[in-house]
């Protein structure tokens, strides 16, 4: 056994001194620390404060507003912290574990979730061609069957008193350049118009927009190359319809384009996920941080 001479003790003494400082040190920090932090609220061991709350609260909101946030917000944080204290001690053991299972699987979802989402925005090419748009729709065009009908249409919706319908009349049905460009000067006295028969529009938002119009009588209106018009207490009707599908045609590309966007999109964003999954894990092989055990390990 070796003996401690006094150089020994001097050095073992100074540590200590030293170790102790710092120690009380530690605490003094960790008191100010939270000396900083003031509660607003206690229930058990848990505690609300002024800065979880302060986070909520709106710059522009009043102080008669503030306070009474402030207040509900306690009451509420309160009932439910006690509500968990005493669910944790009246529910059965198993529910309890079951419960924290679907905790532990939701935060690991919300977080993976999120990850994956981060590196799709950042690395996903979103352009879609105009070429595999076609290619698809050809492909798949039989799964695209409409179910209510399309029109594409120009109408004008009349002031009751309009005193010169016949020209607009005559003009909305040939709409030649000349017939645009006279209907285009008057559109400030139409209540309502649409002059784009370029696109298609479901038949329930053109009846939406005609009153008279409705779903029992749009077979004798909402006809190919017809011209129609009709009157209720709040305007006359005009309308001109260029072209009309019907219920199970094929709906058109340029109808359904945003759907097989978001669809091809959806396709590419779950090929990349799992591509991506797929690496990690390779990653992690190689990298010796996963690993299989066998039963024998």
């Amino acid at each position: 056994m070796r003996f401690l001479d006094i150089q020994d003790l001097r050095s073992t003494a100074l540590i200590g001194i030293l170790f102790l400082i710092l120690s009380l040190g530690s605490c003094n920090s960790l008191l100010r620390e939270k000396e900083e932090k003031k509660p607003l609220a206690r229930v058990g061991d848990t505690y609300l404060y002024r800065e979880d709350v302060a986070a909520l609260l709106s710059s522009s909101i009043s102080k008669q507003d503030s306070a009474s946030f402030v207040t509900n917000y306690i009451n509420t944080w309160a009932s439910k912290q006690l509500l968990l204290s005493k669910a944790k001690i009246n529910l059965p053991e198993d529910k309890l574990t079951e419960f924290e299972r679907l905790v532990d699987n939701y935060r690991t979802d919300l977080y993976t979730r999120a990850y994956k989402e981060a590196l799709v925005q950042q690395t996903l090419d979103t352009a879609i061609s105009t070429s595999q748009l076609q290619s698809f729709y050809e492909r798949e065009k039989e799964n695209f069957k409409l179910k209510e009908a399309l029109v594409k249409i120009r109408f004008i919706e009349l002031p009751k008193q309009f005193l010169n319908k016949k020209t607009v009349v005559s003009s909305l049905k040939r709409f030649n350049k000349k017939d645009q460009t006279y209907l285009d000067s008057i559109g400030v006295q139409f209540r309502k118009l649409n002059f784009n028969d370029s696109i298609w529009v479901k038949a329930s938002r053109v009846i939406s927009e005609i009153p008279p119009l409705t779903h029992e009588n749009q077979g004798r209106y909402l006809k190919k190359s017809q011209f129609f018009e009709m009157e209720d207490s709040l305007g006359v009707y005009l309308a001109k319809v260029t072209n009309l599908l019907e219920v199970n045609d094929i709906a058109p590309l340029q109808f359904i384009e945003p759907t097989i966007k978001q669809v091809l999109l959806n396709r590419r964003k779950l090929n990349y996920i799992r591509k991506l999954e797929t690496e990690i894990i390779d990653e992690a092989i190689k990298e010796r941080e996963f690993e299989v055990y066998g039963e024998d390990k």
